[in-house]
């Protein structure tokens, strides 16, 4: 069954990686945290593990040398980031600059809230 949910943070992350420009940091890290009950290093490794490539290569091989990184929740969050990513490329391209800036602005202002007001 969690299977199914790190699929799913997968594609809401890709969509909005593809929609916005954000992932990693912005969504799946917080998601993993809060939803899913890692640590930050083991969410930070994770993420950057299933963004290895290229992007994380270095920095996951040593939070997975400290024990942080979750190869299986990688890969699955990874399959769903790569298909919600298109998806929410697609939304993006038929958008205007200041719908898709409105967006943006709302998503970051939203995860700044739960980031300093809850745990």
């Amino acid at each position: 069954m969690m299977i199914l949910w790190y699929s799913l943070l997968g594609i809401v992350a890709g969509t909005l990686s593809g929609l916005i420009g954000i992932g990693g940091g912005i969504i799946i890290i917080p998601a993993l945290i809060f939803l899913f009950g890692l640590s930050q290093h083991e969410a930070q490794g994770t993420t950057l593990a299933l963004m290895v490539p290229p992007i994380g290569l270095l920095a996951a091989l040593q939070y997975y040398q400290q024990g942080h990184v979750n190869l299986k929740i990688a890969a699955f969050v990874c399959i769903g980031f790569f298909l919600g990513g298109w998806l929410g490329a697609k939304c993006a391209t038929s958008l205007s600059s200041v719908v898709l800036e409105k967006i943006f602005g709302v998503v970051l202002f939203l995860i700044s809230l739960k980031m300093i007001f809850f745990k």
